[in-house]
């Protein structure tokens, strides 16, 4: 069921959680929207510090996984071993088997290097359908999204309207972390992470679309670094609804 939610409501939203310390927002969260409410978590690093504080809150809160099928053998071991840590399962969402047949077939298995609109393409069988269906019901969800992270989120919110699934709320609790803050607590709060960052991936995507950053490159070139920055969104988290189509 979607929210009635206005930019209003949305507006004193921010100004009420820009007043609280990250795990109160959590919390917030989870006292506001209760079983709405549902974390998409892809093993990251801030994703790692989100899954925490929402589990420190509600042990039994949902959270979901886009197991795209070309995920990171190390993204794999991160997810059972957080699922040891925390005691629970947690729920996996699969491209549609006959939507990933079709694109395999006409466009092959590396379509997505070939341009923009291809790329697109495999992240709308492997990523967005497959976050459609997650949300599909809920009243809002979490991200672990960041500011500092690329130019497309530079004016990031910390909640939002999120038209493309229905009205939701869209919570960004870290959005104004730096990535200085998120290994601080990391290492404070003895979390596990994603081996691959101590080998120069600061952002973890799929295994074919995620490359090392050299030194110097924003923490975001290492995502389909073909191509240009403005283009560097898989669609979950796009305000347009081309990836829907």
């Amino acid at each position: 069921m979607a929210n009635s939610i206005t930019q209003r409501n949305i507006a004193e939203i921010n100004a009420r959680l820009a007043a609280m310390p990250t795990e109160e927002m959590v919390a917030w969260a989870v006292a506001e929207f209760a079983n709405g409410l549902t974390f998409a978590c892809s093993f990251g690093a801030e994703d790692m510090v989100v899954l925490n504080m929402l589990l420190n809150a509600q042990p039994r809160a949902s959270v979901f996984v886009l197991d795209t099928g070309r995920l990171h053998q190390e993204t794999y071991d991160l997810i059972e071993k957080s699922m040891e840590r925390y005691g629970r399962p947690f729920e996996f969402y699969a491209p549609d088997t006959q939507a990933l047949e079709a694109l395999l077939r006409e466009a092959g298995p590396n379509s997505f290097y070939r341009s923009v609109e291809a790329r697109r393409a495999c992240c709308r069988v492997r990523k967005v359908e497959p976050l459609a269906r997650a949300l599909a019901g809920k009243r809002a969800w979490l991200t672990g999204l960041r500011r500092e992270q690329s130019m497309t989120r530079a004016e990031l919110p910390l909640a939002q309207i999120d038209e493309i699934h229905g009205g939701i709320v869209k919570l960004n609790p870290l959005a104004n972390w730096s990535e200085e803050q998120v290994w601080e607590h990391i290492r404070s709060h003895c979390l596990a992470y994603n081996a691959l960052h101590e080998r120069g991936y600061p952002s973890i995507g799929c295994a074919p679309c995620t490359r090392a950053v050299r030194s110097g490159e924003d923490v975001r070139a290492g995502r389909w670094w073909w191509e240009r920055a403005e283009h560097k969104e898989c669609g979950l988290h796009s305000a347009s609804s081309d990836y829907g189509r």
